[in-house]
This record gives C-alpha cells, sequence and structure tokens, in this order.
C-alpha cells in the first residue's frame, strides 16, 4: 500500500524557520511532480509550492516566494519544503502530494494526511 507520510510541523513564532518532509512509501518505483499544499480555518485549499518530476522546475504562490523552498530528495522518495521568515497568516494545515508510479503504469496521485503548522508568539 502506498503512503505519503509528512513530518515536521508544530509551533514557531513569527519570524522563525521550519522544515516540513513527505516521504512516500510502499512498491513506488518512481515519484512525478510532487507539490505542497495548505488549507487554514474557513478557507480553501491553496497550492504553496511544487517540483518537477526531475526536480529542475519549481513554482511558488505569491504569498510565500522569497520565503518558502521546496526540495526533492528521489534516493529517499521524499519532499521537503522549509519556510522561514514565517507569518501568522502561513497558520494552516499543509498536505503534501505525489504523482506516484510503478513499474507498469501510473499509479495516481497521493494526498498524505496533513500537518499542523501554527505560526503565534
Amino acid at each position: 500500500q502506498v503512503r505519503l507520510v509528512e513530518s515536521g510541523g508544530g509551533l514557531v513564532q513569527p519570524g522563525g524557520s521550519l522544515r516540513l518532509s513527505c516521504a512516500a512509501s510502499g512498491t513506488i518505483f518512481r515519484v512525478g511532480n510532487m507539490a505542497w499544499y495548505r488549507q487554514a480555518p474557513g478557507q480553501q485549499r491553496e497550492l504553496v509550492a511544487s517540483i518537477s518530476s526531475d526536480g529542475d522546475i519549481t513554482n511558488y504562490a505569491d504569498s510565500v516566494t522569497g520565503r518558502f523552498t521546496i526540495t526533492r530528495d528521489d534516493a529517499k522518495q521524499a519532499t521537503s519544503l522549509w519556510m522561514t521568515r514565517l507569518k501568522a497568516e502561513d497558520t494552516a494545515v499543509y498536505y503534501c502530494k505525489a504523482d506516484l508510479y510503478s513499474a507498469w503504469s501510473r499509479i495516481g496521485d497521493h494526498w498524505g494526511q496533513g500537518i499542523q503548522v501554527t505560526v503565534s508568539s
């Protein structure tokens, strides 16, 4: 059974930094595009950052550009979101998404269960 497991969330003060990680497990041959989304209470889920399968192309929401960095580690089948200069409005549940492939076909998009990030003094 394939799964995505997020880690690294928690409470941080405004201006601080935090690293989120997401690792895929199970019978996975290749991980394609990966992305991080977030959803604040009463808000729609929004795309925060994405990274292409080869790691060459990244995209960021305007609200996080210059503060967040997305990376990937194919050996670990994982992605990280490095967050700096955090603001209260960054408070949300963060979700990892990955496009997964078996040796024979595309498994499809999978989502992590979400991890809480709270920015507060």
